[in-house]
């Protein structure tokens, strides 16, 4: 059972690693003398140069850990701004309304995961995203939108783009 429980931690923390590859730390706020802090990062969409989401989010600091207990959590809430940062150029995108994921970075240990997920809204030719938490049980209401209108815009589809439906 020992072994099994060091092969999930390894896993965990590796998936974890690896989630975070695309996201650069770009501010840390303190917010109280516990050290809890809100961190900003820049995601880059990995199929749409040009764009870049900055996402804020919680993150608890050691005392307040201590103080409350529950160790490997940190909260659910996060902010998404996505705004257009360059020349904009569309590659192999998901054009079903359910969208595609483009980010995720662990909150917990197992549990929740921060998602960043990219929709494209055809008939007003903009790009959503979407922030939210992925919680295995008890789903969480907390996200945040945001959207990068293309209309006028000097836009590149590599595979062309879709025909409004």
């Amino acid at each position: 059972m020992r072994n099994v429980w060091m092969m999930a931690m390894a896993l965990t923390i590796g998936l974890a690693a690896g989630a975070s590859a695309r996201a650069e730390q770009v501010g840390e706020v303190g917010v109280d003398w516990l050290g809890n802090d809100i961190i900003i990062e820049a995601v880059g969409d990995p199929e749409v140069a040009g764009v870049t989401c900055h996402v804020a989010y919680f993150e608890r600091g050691l005392i307040d850990r201590l103080q409350k207990g529950n160790w490997f959590e940190d909260p659910s809430n996060s902010s998404i701004a996505c705004r257009q940062t360059g020349r904009v150029v569309i590659g192999d995108i998901n054009l079903d309304e359910d969208g595609e994921e483009i980010f995720k970075q662990r909150r917990s240990i197992i549990w929740k995961q921060l998602v960043i997920k990219r929709v494209y809204d055809r008939k007003n030719d903009t790009l959503i995203y979407l922030a939210h938490s992925r919680q295995v049980q008890d789903g969480s209401a907390k996200m945040s939108i945001s959207t990068v209108p293309l209309f006028s815009q000097d836009v590149t589809w590599t595979n062309g783009k879709p025909a409004e439906e």
